[in-house]
């Protein structure tokens, strides 16, 4: 890399990218604004069209499947090992050291939920003033950030991030695939920062953009991606509608109404002529009648059965699930008997799968993000100019007792797993691992211990290498 490179102003060119990235976050907002309500459970129905008096707004009702959907499968992306490409099959130290150091494991799930609110999300990689060892590797939102694909390469052509400061200065970055430029809105525009110094123009000489774009159910010809509430959404607000009825009716309707024969309003009075508060009734009249004022009778109405409501609100459960891949007792639609490990996985075969195919795209994002790691870190690509291999655990409910079951039968009950493999299978990390060699090393080391360890017979009737320690 060349040292960086001082410079006032940004060239004619740069202030046209710049506009062009702008208008593009501007155009994608109102969505992505609509999407995060979703998600959040904050869009509520009077935003929908839907007329609620200003009294009965207490009752409005939003039930959250979009996160616990998008949240459920978050949890099943969980990254076992990073591999460089072409070379043994295990985890390499560097990618791993430069995981940690940018607290990655914190991070990539931030990352899996943004994609699919949103539709897309960006990683970046650039130089650490704090850590030259180590670059930098971030994550963005698409809120602020947006970039301008060049289709008959499939490459990115420029991206600009930015955001406001504490103190509400808006300031940015253009990422351009020889330089990384920081910039300041000013009175005339954008402006480049002087503030940073040397560190205001990189000149990295990549020869790409250091950006990586996620997507989600992305589509040929098409960079932008789609929400993955996109069919989930109409189910949600039809349930809230039923939902807010729901909870009206039990005000109203679930109480009994009352009726008077023989009476009118005018009877419920005090002394002083006065109207008695008992006439009204919760959220409704009395019913009254006075044709027959010698017959006074009182008496109410049947209360309405609800489960109506409860049937609606169930069948648009069923619907969610259908679409989603959930099953449905993640709606709330439990039975008295648990299901087995078969059933569970089973059960579960739609959702797996949704992972295992967001696992996989996720996957090459994250092994170019690594790629271009290295290339900041060593100055080099990675051989043939690959992405990093990225290896995901098991995104199905652990079934264990089955699965291990399963290969011992298999294989007649010989033993298929190293040591080391059984670590792997148990999902210990290189630290964990680490640990665990350090004790057989002193075990090793250890005259006392290595006589506890050693077996009590020598195979020929001799037990003298069960002598006491004392």
């Amino acid at each position: 890399m060349t040292a960086p490179v001082l410079r006032t102003q940004l060239s004619d060119d740069e202030r046209t990218l710049i506009s062009r990235l702008n208008a593009k976050l501007s155009k994608t907002s109102p969505k992505d604004n609509l999407n995060e309500a979703y998600f959040e459970g904050e869009h509520r129905l009077k935003q929908i069209g839907i007329a609620v008096p200003p009294e009965l707004q207490m009752f409005e009702l939003v039930v959250n499947w979009n996160r616990m959907y998008l949240l459920e499968i978050a949890r099943r992306q969980k990254i076992k090992s990073l591999m460089m490409p072409g070379g043994k099959k295990k985890q390499n130290r560097a990618l791993q050291e430069g995981y940690e150091v940018n607290n990655l494991s914190a991070e990539v799930p931030l990352l899996n939920v943004d994609t699919m609110i949103f539709g897309r999300c960006f990683g970046t990689v650039g130089t650490n003033a704090d850590d030259p060892d180590h670059p930098r590797i971030a994550f963005e939102s698409p809120r602020q950030m947006s970039c301008l694909i060049d289709h008959g390469r499939r490459r990115m052509d420029a991206a600009f991030r930015q955001f406001l400061t504490e103190d509400g200065q808006r300031v940015g970055t253009l990422l351009l695939p020889d330089k990384t430029i920081q910039v300041v809105a000013g009175r005339r525009g954008w402006e480049i920062d002087q503030v940073g110094g040397d560190d205001d123009i990189d000149e990295h000489e990549l020869g790409r953009v250091p950006v990586v774009l996620f997507l989600n159910r992305r589509r040929l010809a098409r960079w932008n991606g789609s929400t993955e509430m996109a069919d989930l959404i109409p189910l949600v607000d039809a349930a809230a509608r039923a939902l807010t009825n729901l909870q009206i009716a039990v005000e109203t309707h679930s109480v009994p109404q009352k009726w008077v024969l023989g009476m009118s309003k005018g009877d419920f009075v005090d002394k002083n002529g006065q109207p008695i508060p008992v006439w009204q009734a919760y959220y409704t009249a009395i019913w009254a009648n006075q044709a027959k004022p010698n017959e006074v009778k009182v008496g109410q109405f049947s209360p309405s059965d609800l489960k109506n409501f409860h049937d609606t609100t169930n069948h648009y459960a069923a619907l969610a699930s259908s679409v989603t891949g959930l099953p449905f007792r993640f709606f709330g639609q439990n039975t008295a008997n648990p299901a087995a490990e078969g059933a569970i996985r089973a059960d579960e075969s739609r959702l797996i799968s949704n992972a295992e195919d967001k696992n996989e795209s996720q996957g090459v994002g994250i092994g170019w993000l690594m790629a271009l790691y290295e290339r900041f870190r060593t100055g080099q690509w990675p051989a043939g100019n690959r992405a990093i291999r990225v290896e995901w655990r098991n995104p199905a409910t652990p079934t264990k007792a089955e699965e291990a079951d399963f290969i011992q039968k298999l294989n007649g009950g010989v033993p298929v797993l190293s040591r080391e493999g059984s670590w792997d299978e148990m999902g210990w990390d290189d630290p964990r691992k680490d640990r665990e060699r350090q004790y057989f090393k002193e075990e090793d080391q250890d005259p006392l211990l290595e006589r506890l360890t050693r077996p009590l017979n020598n195979g020929n009737g001799d037990d003298r290498a069960a002598d006491s320690i004392g």
